[in-house]
């Protein structure tokens, strides 16, 4: 079967044997069961081609492919959702796309269409739109990524390169309220670096102090800045927010937090309701003072993973502060319901954050 866009021709290949069957819905691990297809184009020659999906399958690379030597590979994560009425509603997948696009050009990576993106995105989840959960906290994970082709290990962008879409049904990525230690020794980003980029070799180089505080009993890392490690940034996989008694402070992102599509939302709404958000420089010495007086009332973090994470620990390498969890008034309750309540179609998309399948 071809599908035929403005500009690009689709060849789609559907399975012949599908997975659904082997799935319990009732109990999804984050990020371990893959839905049946993906979207797949090829860089070469200068420009994106042989646009298809195919059953979601191996992939075949020589032992000399750059990706594996360098780390030459840009990812987005975005979810679909299954409306009240059965319709596919995808969260602000635009702003995936130039995410993407701004991180591909970063890391010398050709930049994609938004044709490209949307169109690819549109053909698979149809496919596979039985895929998408409808229980409370779950949805169709998807990710997008570019990643270098080429078989040659000099130090060069790569002239080669591979687009792929693929999904994966999900459950809540965090399950109870988190620990989160400050880290004041290594680094995850430094200015004119590639901290605002999803850039995979972001993530390979936290995973080492994150194991460390992990065995510590913490659930994640709050980076500091590479200069001083004086200022709150961001965790492992989430902005920060921070209610300081009637005001929503949050890290502003320059170029060594990401951009977070999660973040965006919550701030547009929070000025919305009337609550003043500072989206500036934090302090360590700000946030473990305010602690100690009880002025934060609320710590949680924002990502298309984690959605609305509740922290109930903050510690440095002294002490630990508990954070009073949110009730069922509380500023990150509300939002995480209202996101929630737009995602699904409970209630009207006013902001049009909803690409509808």
């Amino acid at each position: 079967m071809t599908i035929m866009t403005d500009t690009i021709q689709i060849n789609i290949k559907p399975t012949l044997n599908s997975r659904l069957s082997q799935v319990d819905f009732d109990d999804i691990d984050f990020g371990k069961v893959y839905s049946d297809h993906m979207f797949i184009s090829d860089f070469y020659n200068g420009q994106w081609q042989d646009f298809r999906v195919e059953p979601y399958d191996m992939l075949s690379l020589t032992p000399g492919s750059a990706i594996l030597h360098y780390g030459q590979s840009v990812f987005e994560g975005l979810k679909a959702y299954k409306t009240e009425s059965g319709e596919i509603a995808v969260f602000r997948p635009e702003m995936n796309f130039r995410r993407l696009n701004l991180s591909a050009e970063r890391l010398c990576i050709p930049s994609i269409s938004e044709e490209m993106f949307m169109e690819g995105l549109t053909e698979v989840l149809k496919l596979d739109k039985s895929w998408i959960p409808d229980l409370p906290n779950t949805s169709l994970y998807i990710r997008p990524y570019i990643f270098a082709l080429d078989e040659y290990i000099g130090i060069r962008p790569s002239t080669n390169y591979k687009f792929i879409i693929f999904t994966c049904p999900v459950g809540a990525y965090y399950s109870k309220p988190l620990k989160l230690k400050i880290e004041t020794e290594y680094s995850r980003a430094v200015q004119g670096g590639t901290g605002y980029a999803k850039a995979a070799g972001n993530y390979a180089g936290s995973l080492y102090p994150a194991k460390l505080a992990q065995e510590k009993g913490y659930d994640q890392l709050i980076w500091t800045d590479g200069a001083t490690h004086s200022y709150i940034e961001e965790a492992g996989t989430m902005n920060l927010m921070f209610m300081k008694g009637d005001k929503l402070i949050t890290a502003d992102t320059g170029d060594t937090v990401l951009r977070g599509i999660t973040r965006d939302s919550v701030i547009t709404l929070a000025q919305e309701w009337g609550i003043e958000v500072e989206e500036r420089k934090i302090s360590v010495e700000e946030i473990i003072t305010s602690l100690k007086k009880g002025e934060i009332v609320e710590a949680f973090g924002t990502g298309t993973a984690a959605t609305i994470a509740s922290i109930e620990v903050i510690a440095d390498d002294e002490n630990e502060y508990i954070i009073p969890q949110p009730g069922p008034d509380s500023f990150s309750t509300r939002v995480f319901t209202e996101l929630d309540n737009i995602k699904t179609g409970k209630i009207q998309d006013t902001h049009n954050w909803i690409y509808k399948v």
